[in-house]
């Protein structure tokens, strides 16, 4: 898929938190990977649901490979071009494979966290993940879901309001 390994901005650092740079989704961390860490939250839960006499490693295994399928569907030229046409995400390009790597580990982080939180826990740090995200970038995961498969121009607009004026 031609993925690069590491930020094409020479930057070292293993984080960036702009979301409208060129830097977004090219370190080890960005904003989004909080959206990951709900990722495995929700996998926990759902899997928990319909799952659950599966072993919690059988889970956690499906998790991952839904984790790393939805890695590799992100990074094609259609959701790529999907995001830019949709979303806020006008100058995305895809994730490096460090990246990638990085949002897998987070949704197995949070995957964990679900497995020892109480349930109630584990709904109240999603929703948390969300108004933080929200507050701080102007997106989240459902607000991501919902720009993409049915996007809404009045949520576009603000956040686009929120971008930082050249």
């Amino acid at each position: 898929m031609g993925r690069s390994w590491w930020c094409k901005g020479a930057r070292l650092v293993p984080w960036s938190w702009d979301i409208w740079s060129m830097h977004n989704s090219q370190h080890l961390l960005d904003a989004y990977t909080f959206s990951h860490l709900q990722h495995g939250l929700v996998f926990y839960g759902l899997f928990f649901l319909l799952l659950r006499r599966q072993q919690r490693s059988s889970r956690f295994i499906l998790a991952m490979a839904l984790e790393a399928s939805w890695e590799i569907l992100e990074n094609t030229p259609m959701i790529i071009q999907r995001y830019r046409e949709a979303t806020i995400s006008l100058d995305y390009f895809g994730d490096t494979i460090l990246n990638s790597l990085s949002d897998i580990l987070a949704c197995a982080a949070g995957f964990g966290l679900a497995a020892f939180l109480p349930a109630w826990s584990s709904v109240s740090l999603f929703a948390l993940v969300e108004a933080v995200m929200l507050i701080t970038i102007r997106d989240s995961l459902i607000i991501n879901i919902i720009m993409l498969i049915a996007p809404v121009d009045t949520v576009r607009n603000w956040q686009m309001s929120g971008r930082p004026v050249p």
